[in-house]
């Protein structure tokens, strides 16, 4: 299940946005809105529930000995 504030990653090959991972803003009537930040740019995109995929992030955990 996607929720706002999940992070996704896009899915469908023919889109512009293929493999590109972004933050969930919402979700409504099977369309997600998804914020994309680097570098210099921030764009929102919206996508159909279908061409996304929910995206499993390690835990950051601490460097050293």
């Amino acid at each position: 299940m996607i929720f706002p504030g999940a992070t996704v990653r896009v899915t469908n090959v023919n889109d512009t946005y293929y493999d590109f991972q972004g933050l969930v803003q919402r979700v409504t009537d099977g369309k997600v809105a998804v914020l994309f930040e680097g570098g210099n740019w921030d764009k929102l995109v919206t996508f159909r529930l279908s061409e996304l995929e929910a995206v499993e992030l390690a835990p950051v955990g601490k460097k050293g000995k």
